[in-house]
């Protein structure tokens, strides 16, 4: 389909980066809310961790599928699809009045997370080449950009108006997005030939990532020792394994691990993690600098919305960069731009050493490292796109999505480890050391300068994704018995 004889380039950008800002609001939206949901919902402190980690699970196992369908069916279809959990999620969770309804409500607004990748698929298939870098490089940012907003307006709801208005606010907003993708995005081809869904392969790749995801959050509350948490990465270990062996065996798997084993792909993906990793860090480290008493020495004392306005500029310059990170990518390939996104958010996050003792410093930091991360992911998508067909797209775009899902995880388990063993009692309250906010710092930047090395590795990529006529040759059949 030569989509752009019918596409408004200008509306379908802007309709599907809003989709995608709104989507990734769903995984800040409760951070400032979270030591109040004990008492509203009448639970324990550790109970209402679930309502972040059910967000954190179900988006996770529901990125890879909505990947998958969207190449079958078509990505708006999956899209639309993908905006009914967000809205029937938001409505639950405004009118939850105990944990259990919040933590179902809160795990279907997860599942609206593929609404990220699969809008930057549906502008390789509907975009003309000269627009495409561009408007790649804007969805894939969305996630950040998303991300940072969300911790302002949460905070400004909370203070001012019912924590329940921050729900049907999002509800709102979700309705608007599917009547947005009804009218404005054009659909896009499904498969030529009908493959079956592998639904065995997404039970498995669901179970393996739950029990990954599981023991990464919970590793700190429950002991990184005990039997669960072993059990529980035992089990990803062993679920993974048929899982790849099942894979390998089907002619139309979930994920076809061939493609994503290409040199092009597993790198970046490898790249991912570790960016998403960096990236989270300093997303767990500021705010909690920014909010801390005065009287630590090193705390600012801020309040919750200034924290939250503090923190604002980073999805702003996220924003404000990622038409120059396509740019620099057609000019001299998208490697070079994640190259230098990562070697950014290493300079971020060193330049916190001298600047950690005022908010302003700390917002210098924040900008920098989200100029970093907004070079970063927005390569990301072009190098995945530049190896693999365009009939694999929407997986191979969720995939990637999801690697970078697995490292923010990874990144507040780690950095959350750090500064639970690192910390010093004040008036009766155990806080994290400055030494624990400084080697959190330093972690990050070891980190990204680790994904600078990976993506070093990678080969020269055509600075473009292609669109059909020039894609990668598709996939060889796999032999049913391997």
């Amino acid at each position: 389909m030569d989509g752009s004889t019918r596409v408004r380039p200008g509306a379908l950008v802007g309709v599907l980066a809003f989709a995608g800002i709104v989507a990734a609001l769903m995984q800040t939206l409760v951070v400032p809310l979270i030591a109040q949901f004990p008492e509203l919902l009448d639970t324990t402190a550790s109970n209402a961790t679930w309502i972040v980690t059910a967000t954190l699970l179900c988006g996770a196992v529901a990125m890879p599928v909505t990947g998958r369908l969207g190449d079958m069916y078509g990505k708006k279809r999956v899209l639309l699809a993908c905006t009914v959990p967000l809205v029937v999620g938001s409505v639950l969770c405004a009118l939850a009045s105990s944990l259990l309804p919040m933590i179902v409500g809160r795990g279907l607004q997860g599942l609206g997370m593929g609404i990220i990748p699969l809008g930057i698929s549906a502008l390789r298939e509907l975009l003309p080449p000269e627009k495409l870098g561009t408007a790649i490089a804007m969805m894939s940012s969305s996630m950040g950009i998303g991300g940072a907003l969300g911790l302002p307006v949460a905070a400004a709801v909370a203070e001012n108006a019912s924590w329940r208005a921050l729900f049907w606010g999002t509800a709102a907003l979700c309705v608007v997005i599917a009547l947005l993708v009804q009218f404005v995005v054009p659909s896009t081809p499904t498969a030529t030939e009908r493959a079956r869904f592998d639904a065995v392969g997404a039970v498995g790749l669901g179970v393996a990532l739950v029990c990954f995801l599981l023991a990464v959050s919970k590793g700190g509350d429950w002991g990184w020792a005990s039997p669960t948490i072993v059990g529980l990465f035992v089990a990803t270990v062993v679920v993974l394994g048929l899982w790849g062996w099942y894979e390998l065996r089907r002619t139309d798997p979930l994920v076809d691990l061939r493609v994503t084993a290409r040199r092009q792909v597993l790198l970046t993906n490898i790249a991912s993690i570790v960016v998403g990793f960096s990236m989270y860090a300093q997303s767990l480290i500021v705010p909690q600098l920014l909010q801390l008493p005065e009287g630590t020495g090193y705390g600012l004392g801020q309040s919750m919305l200034a924290m939250g306005l503090w923190m604002a500029p980073g999805g702003i310059m996220m924003m404000a960069v990622s038409p120059l990170g396509a740019k620099l990518s057609a000019l001299r390939g998208p490697k070079t731009t994640l190259l230098l996104g990562s070697l950014i958010i290493a300079a971020g996050y060193a330049s916190s050493m001298v600047l950690m003792g005022s908010a302003i410093g700390l917002v210098v930091v924040v900008c920098v490292c989200s100029i970093g991360v907004g070079f970063a992911y927005g390569a990301m998508p072009a190098l995945i796109m530049g190896a693999v067909p365009m009939s694999e797209t929407g997986a191979a775009n969720s995939f990637n999505s999801l690697m970078r899902s697995i490292g923010t995880s990874v990144s507040a388990a780690v950095v959350g480890l750090v500064l639970s063993q690192m910390s010093i009692d004040f008036a009766g309250h155990t806080l994290p050391s400055e030494n624990g906010f400084r080697t959190g710092m330093l972690i990050g930047c070891g980190v990204a300068l680790v994904a600078a090395a990976v993506t070093a590795a990678i080969p020269h990529a055509r600075s473009v994704p292609l669109h059909s006529h020039t894609s990668p040759a598709p996939r060889p059949k796999a032999d049913a018995t391997v």
